[in-house]
């Protein structure tokens, strides 16, 4: 009941647990893959696996680490807090980078698939997984981090919620740790995108609708646009608490932020930016 009251007043939880309840019901990790919408990859269909799944956290781990200044051979004693893990994309890489992974979503049973999918993909043996119940606090001591990271999870909360965890990825992080925390950034189709998401979250709540919806890559990934940033409204209220803060996007993007290093990535989406900074 408790938890039904909380997904009527917040609406943008809803695809996330429908989503979370499909993936329970699947035999395996690679039916997940096939058969789900809402996954990283762009299509569904019976040739692709959870092998093919994981790769591409592979592939993107290590990026993001290098060019963010954030990759090392001392990382193997060092802690990350990964909010938004799912089921274990970028996780099983995250286990081989460092000694302690803390794996956090909103779903108990995306934690259960993440931890098939680093048992057979990553070392599980460095795995803690972490349920955020009600989408906006980590339930952590302070200090416990080295580094607190996020990739597409912030979009898909409300404005208040990914604030929150904004601020809870810092609580969390040692001071001399690192934040790497990733948003969508306005734009011009946001009158069109994000009101259609609404639309479409609201469907999740028909029976057999959401199990439907979370079945199809495009629906459900829209239903997921629940928010937008500017750098400023994050890095305003956490500047007290952070240094050398720096500001990543597109080399295309036009994107300025106040009080901060502007960077440039090509492997960063263009509507995209990433906050990195050192918590003091």
């Amino acid at each position: 009941m408790l938890w039904q009251n909380l997904v009527m007043r917040r609406s943008q939880l809803i695809p996330w647990k429908v989503a979370g309840r499909v993936s329970e019901r699947m035999a395996t990790g690679d039916d997940v893959v096939r058969t789900t919408g809402w996954v990283f990859n762009n299509e569904t269909g019976q040739q692709l696996t959870l092998a093919e799944f994981v790769a591409t956290g592979d592939d993107e781990v290590p990026a993001y680490l290098e060019q963010f200044g954030l990759r090392g051979p001392e990382n193997q004693q060092k802690t990350v807090v990964e909010i938004g893990a799912g089921i274990g994309r970028m996780t099983c890489a995250f286990t081989r980078e460092f000694g302690t992974v803390i794996a956090a979503d909103l779903d108990a049973g995306f934690l259960e698939r993440c931890y098939e999918t680093v048992g057979r993909f990553g070392k599980v043996e460095r795995l803690t997984t972490l349920e955020v119940a009600d989408g906006r606090t980590l339930d952590l001591r302070p200090n416990v981090a080295d580094l607190g990271f996020s990739y597409i999870t912030l979009q898909h909360c409300n404005e208040d919620d990914a604030l929150e965890l904004s601020s809870e990825a810092v609580r969390v992080t040692k001071p001399g740790g690192k934040i790497a925390l990733n948003y969508r950034a306005p734009a011009a189709s946001d009158w069109f995108v994000v009101p259609l998401g609404a639309a479409v979250r609201g469907s999740f709540r028909i029976p057999k609708i959401g199990d439907w919806l979370s079945q199809r890559r495009f629906l459900a990934r829209l239903s997921w646009q629940a928010s937008r940033l500017h750098p400023d409204q994050v890095t305003g209220p956490l500047a007290p608490q952070l240094t050398d803060i720096e500001v990543w996007t597109h080399p295309k993007s036009k994107l300025k932020a106040y009080g901060a290093s502007m960077k440039t990535f090509e492997g960063i989406n263009p509507h995209h930016f990433w906050i990195i900074a050192t918590v003091t």
